[in-house]
């Protein structure tokens, strides 16, 4: 089957999908206004058009997602209604997908071919979604960028000289590009939010625990989730955030004998009803242009709502957590979350000697975190739990924190090695600085380490033309609410940008 040309009649009902969202898609399928096949063709030929240059897309299984494209088309001819039916969707390559190889960019796992799906894929093949492909990633998902020697480099539709981000980068780029309209992402250091801050769209990291990562990830057949990481959804609305994320719940065979999640609704309806607090300044740092920038929009726009918005500087003592003596924290369960570390360099062998007993920064939590004993690693967890009950009291007063997501835009690809020893330029008041690789994570690890639901949410573009976004962190299990923040934001003053060059019907 061929794709539809720009001059096809069926053209004029395709292009207005291609920016369309998961929502409005499956009801144009719904209503008979576009086929599933036709949908899946026109997905096909803007991954053929633009995807040479963009890299997002590196796993394709044609021949079966035209199947499963004429199957939903039957389907919905006999009156069938799921909530994906016929709707083509990509899926982060590290999520097993039966058939293809899930290598997280690794040769050496190059041909670690799927037998079965993954449950986060099973799910959303259960609610009709068409698998189009797998989207591209950093080598073992521990990077800001997405390449790797098995797939190479994927590049931002908003610039190709900078990136859509990582881990979930192909993921992101995938999305801006109007390739699909919902993508299957994970988050463990911002790698579902940084992507999406990075290429202008929505990404969701739920709370801890409450979706399943089995089927994920390489080597095959692991039974334990690593600590701190959750799947979670990417798109170009709010909306589909919370369409995928309720049905990716409930999927672990065996934990769903006896228990469901059933999430509470959010806690506002209405922007004006919102209690939040803005933070634009990690303790100890200065905040960048960017970071200045994006809680200033975010600012305006939630005062002009009537929102009642508050600054950390209003707060009585000891209601917000301590943010500084936190992060150390997250990089020790960061750190000591794999089971088997990769090697230390020597550089950081030598700091990791010479660090003294009392010194509990947190470079020295990164550097002590491998080898970590194991009842060092039960103090820690402790913490992580009282951490979040303090949360948990805090959020009698508040419903959302909003802060940056990253303390820049998307930067230009940085390949150099080591990968910590890297920087990148940030803009300051006083001028450019190089800012550490390590330095980039305060703000994704402040939802990670208590385990809270988080909502990446576009605000349009900087200075420069690049999207910028900010987050809304929410009570843990309440993921409902920070989405609802995102999404009313979105119904006021807008949210994806079509990147230049990649609007409906462009050939570049």
């Amino acid at each position: 089957m061929t794709a539809p040309q720009l001059d096809d009649p069926k053209s004029a009902v395709l292009n207005p999908l291609t920016f369309a969202s998961a929502k409005e898609q499956a009801q144009a399928l719904a209503d008979g206004r576009v086929s599933a096949v036709d949908l899946l063709e026109h997905s096909l030929a803007r991954i053929a058009r633009f995807d040479g240059e963009l890299n997002a897309v590196v796993a394709h299984d044609h021949e079966h997602a035209r199947a499963a494209a004429r199957e939903a088309h039957a389907a919905l001819a006999r009156g069938e209604r799921r909530a994906l039916l016929g709707v083509p969707v990509t899926v982060k390559e590290s999520f097993n997908v039966a058939g293809l190889v899930t290598s997280v960019g690794n040769p050496a796992f190059a041909a670690n071919r799927a037998e079965r799906d993954s449950l986060a894929v099973a799910a959303l093949r259960e609610a009709g979604a068409v698998i189009v492909g797998k989207t591209n990633v950093p080598l073992g998902l521990t990077d800001l960028q997405s390449y790797n020697e098995v797939y190479g480099l994927t590049r931002n539709p908003w610039d190709p000289e900078r990136t859509p981000g990582g881990s979930s980068g192909g993921s992101s780029a995938a999305l801006a590009a109007g390739y699909v309209a919902l993508e299957l992402g994970s988050d463990i250091g911002g790698s579902i939010r940084i992507p999406a801050h990075f290429t202008g769209v929505y990404g969701h990291k739920p709370s801890y625990g409450l979706v399943s990562l089995g089927g994920a990830g390489a080597p095959p057949g692991r039974f334990s989730a690593r600590d701190l990481s959750v799947t979670g959804p990417l798109a170009r609305s709010a909306g589909d955030l919370e369409l995928a994320l309720d049905l990716l719940l409930n999927r672990d065979p065996l934990t769903a004998k006896a228990w469901r999640a059933t999430l509470p609704p959010a806690r506002r309806h209405q922007l004006a009803d919102f209690r939040v607090l803005v933070i634009d300044t990690w303790p100890g740092t200065e905040r960048s242009l960017s970071e200045r920038l994006v809680i200033e929009r975010v600012i305006e726009r939630l005062r002009t709502q009537g929102v009642q918005v508050s600054r950390p500087a209003d707060l009585p003592a000891g209601l917000l957590p301590d943010l500084a003596r936190a992060h150390p924290l997250y990089r020790t369960l960061l750190g000591s979350s794999l089971a088997e570390p990769p090697a230390q360099s020597e550089t950081a062998l030598q700091q990791l000697a010479e660090l003294a007993p009392e010194d509990d920064s947190a470079d020295a939590a990164w550097l002590r975190a491998p080898t970590l004993a194991h009842r060092d690693w039960l103090k820690a967890d402790e913490r992580r739990h009282a951490l979040r009950h303090h949360w948990e009291r805090f959020f009698e007063s508040f419903d959302v924190v909003v802060t940056p997501v990253a303390p820049v835009p998307a930067f230009r690809h940085n390949h150099e090695e080591p990968k910590d020893a890297r920087t990148y330029p940030v803009a300051y008041e006083d001028g450019i600085r190089q800012v550490r690789f390590l330095d980039f994570f305060y703000w994704a690890g402040l939802p990670v380490l208590p385990g809270l639901p988080a909502t990446s949410f576009p605000l349009g573009l900087d200075d420069d033309g690049l999207p910028i976004g900010a987050q809304a962190v929410g009570p843990w299990l309440e993921d409902r609410t920070p989405i609802a923040l995102a999404r009313l934001l979105g119904e006021a003053y807008g949210g994806f940008l079509v990147p230049p060059g990649y609007e409906a019907g462009s050939a570049r």
